[in-house]
Order: C-alpha cells, then sequence, then structure tokens
C-alpha cells in the first residue's frame, strides 16, 4: 500500500497537543513528513516540556496512523520540546536555616518499605541520646507522622519572632513536628500539583520557628520526583539516607533513590543505607531468623554502591503496633527494638560526623524544568 503525506496530515488533525488547545496539525506542531514505502517518519514539536506530555502525543502518534492510514505502517516519531529561553522555576528557593546545624533527607525509592517508622524511630532515639531533633514531614499525599507520636488533634500555633508570625512545630517526645496532616482533615485526601506542595512545604521550612536544632529529618515521599527536588531546591540537605527492605523489587528502587542523591549535579552526600524487616524471630523462638524478604539485601546493596550499612530492623509486631499507638517502638527501653534503632542512629551520626570533617556544606540546587527532564544546577 503506498501511503499518502495527504492522510497522515488529515489523521494527524484529530490529535489535540496536551496544554495547547488546537489539533497539531492547526498549531503547528507539525513541522515535517516523510514517507519512505510503509515507513513515515512524523518531527512534532510541542510546548509543554514534561516527560509525560511526550509519551502522550507519541503513543497517540502512533495509534492514529494505524488505525486511520495503515495498520503495517513503520512509525518514527522525532518530538522536539520548544521549551521558553527562560522556564520557570520552581517556587521554593533554596536558603540556609539559622540555628539548624545538620539537614538529614530520608528517603526510599519505594512505597512501604516502612521509611516514616524509620525515620519516627531515629528522631525519638536521637532526642534520648540528647540530641535537638526536628522532623519535617516532607510526605505531603501521604503524612503520617501526626499519627505515629500521637499528636493527630494538635494545631502548630503562631508565635512572634522579630516581628514576624511564624509558626511553632508540635513537640512530642523531645521531637519538633511540622506535617501537612496538621492542616487536613485525616479522611481528607490532598490533591495537589507540584506548585501548591511546594508552596506548603516553603511555608513548613521558611514560615515555622524551629530554633536551635543539632538534627532536623525530613521524612521524603517514596520515589525520586518533584517533592525531592523541591526539598533539595529549598534547602542545603547535609546527607540523606536510604531505606529498603531486602527483596529485590525494593532494592532495585532503593538503587534509584541512592543514585539520585549522588547525582554530579545535587551531590547530597549518602550517610548510608537501613535495611528494614530483615528478618522475623517468632517470640516463642526467640533463637531462630526467618528471612521472609529476603537476607542482607541492603547490606549487600551497600556494599556495591560503596556507601555505608548503618544497620538492620527486624520485622516485628511492635513496631507496627507502637506506631499505630503513637509512640514509636524505640521509646521502650531495654528491648532489641531499642538497641537495634540507637545502634542505627550511632552509625548515621557517625557518618555525619565523619562527613562534615572532610566534606564542604552542601549546596542548595537550582531546578528548571526544560525538554522533559529536571535540569538541576548548583546555586
Amino acid at each position: 500500500m503506498k501511503i499518502d503525506k495527504k492522510d497522515v496530515l488529515k489523521a494527524l488533525e484529530h490529535i489535540t497537543v496536551p496544554g495547547e488547545g488546537q489539533n497539531m496539525v492547526e498549531s503547528g506542531a507539525v513541522k515535517n513528513i516523510q514517507i519512505f514505502g510503509d515507513e513515515v517518519e512524523v518531527d512534532i514539536t510541542i510546548k509543554n516540556p514534561s516527560l509525560q506530555a511526550r509519551k502522550k502525543t507519541e503513543v497517540e502518534i502512533l495509534k492514529i496512523i494505524h488505525s486511520e492510514v495503515y495498520a503495517k505502517a513503520k512509525i518514527k516519531i522525532n518530538v522536539k520540546v520548544d521549551a521558553p529561553a527562560n522556564p520557570p522555576i520552581n517556587e521554593i528557593k533554596g536558603k540556609p536555616l539559622p540555628g539548624i546545624q545538620n539537614i538529614i533527607a530520608v528517603a526510599s525509592g519505594k512505597g512501604g518499605v516502612g521509611k516514616s517508622t524509620v525515620t519516627a524511630n531515629l528522631a525519638v532515639t536521637m532526642a534520648k541520646m540528647g540530641f535537638k531533633v526536628g522532623l519535617l514531614d516532607a510526605d505531603i499525599y501521604g503524612p503520617s507522622m501526626p499519627i505515629m507520636f500521637d499528636v493527630t488533634h494538635e494545631k502548630p500555633l503562631a508565635v512572634t519572632i522579630d516581628g514576624k508570625s511564624k509558626m511553632k512545630p508540635v513537640e512530642n517526645y523531645g521531637v519538633k513536628l511540622l506535617s501537612i496532616g496538621f492542616f487536613t482533615e485525616p479522611s481528607q485526601a490532598v490533591i495537589w500539583r507540584g506548585p501548591m506542595a511546594a508552596k506548603a512545604l516553603n511555608q513548613m521550612i521558611f514560615d515555622a520557628h524551629w530554633g536551635e536544632l543539632d538534627f532536623l529529618l525530613i521524612d521524603l515521599p517514596p520515589g525520586t520526583g518533584d517533592i525531592h527536588l523541591s526539598i533539595m531546591q529549598a534547602m542545603p540537605v547535609t546527607g540523606a539516607v536510604v531505606v529498603s527492605t531486602p527483596q529485590e523489587v525494593a532494592l532495585a528502587d532503593a538503587r534509584k533513590g541512592v543514585a539520585m542523591f549522588q547525582q554530579e549535579s545535587i551531590n547530597v552526600p549518602v550517610l548510608g543505607i537501613i535495611e528494614n524487616m530483615a528478618y522475623f524471630t517468632p517470640e516463642e523462638l526467640p533463637d531462630n531468623k526467618y528471612y521472609i524478604f529476603g537476607k542482607e539485601g541492603a547490606k549487600n546493596l551497600a556494599e556495591d554502591l560503596s556507601v555505608s550499612f548503618l544497620g538492620e530492623v527486624p520485622l516485628v509486631q511492635s513496631i507496627r503496633e507502637a506506631g499505630d499507638v503513637g509512640r514509636p517502638a524505640a521509646m521502650q527501653t531495654s528491648t532489641p527494638i531499642e538497641a537495634a534503632f540507637e545502634e542505627i542512629t550511632r552509625n548515621a551520626v557517625q557518618e555525619m560526623v565523619n562527613r562534615n570533617k572532610t566534606l564542604p556544606p552542601t549546596e542548595a540546587i537550582k531546578i528548571t524544568t526544560m525538554a522533559g527532564c529536571s535540569t538541576v544546577n548548583k546555586n
């Protein structure tokens, strides 16, 4: 079958470029069409820089040509993004936080590995050791810290500092805490686009009176997305900790989490990896260990990536129960869980000391979006 260029153009009139309103022929997005027998090459220029828009456009072009022109056509699509000369910069601007000595981001590539539980227990363990600790719940879409600290009904109060009204973090167990969960109803879903999430974070970071802190822990959402970049743009993160379970699915995502921090343009030192749900020991068989999710997966990953292994947390029912009732398990004295988190915390603090001795302060980053991906530059 001979493919006609006019038929291809007519088919492309059925496609609207994301965010532009007109079909791609009317908008001028179609720059060139070349036909070589049963091969069709289409050059497209779009203004939407997101990878999602680009992929959607490619898929729709493939579908419409196959359905309206020739089902067996071999199609090559060249998508160029015509980004603005001065693309918009994310809302948060990086600047130092007076009085805060160290900022530790706690991340996980995958959800459900216990990152928030580990963060909460790290925070209370640091406080028990005598450090001044704050915790920012940056998981905008799934805040859990108010429950874990038994402060779901609390609200940050307003205080006047140097003539300006600031939020006073809620405090429990010696940890100062801010979370979007304080400003929403428990059953209310947070359905925000990136700019609104960035604005909320901006307020919790810079419109709060954190006071003097040795450590500010940031509980990041799962993955490696917009919130992570916004946080690293907002403040100079001193170091990062990655939490994973031992199974391969979680380790693959944890590897991506480490890679994000280690990118040359981001360059946040990774203090180490924590293995959660490392093994299960039944109460009636205290000498037995069952490696339900695999054995030493996170430890091996740390060795492969040449980062420190901070320790392991067993799979214990009381950790879950303690989080549900708002009293982190590390608060329980003379237990294996307390000992596990003390070891992990000591290792993390030591890695922070080593990092501060050997490396210069981390800079906040400047993030712009262009050509379908994030471009990250140092401030």
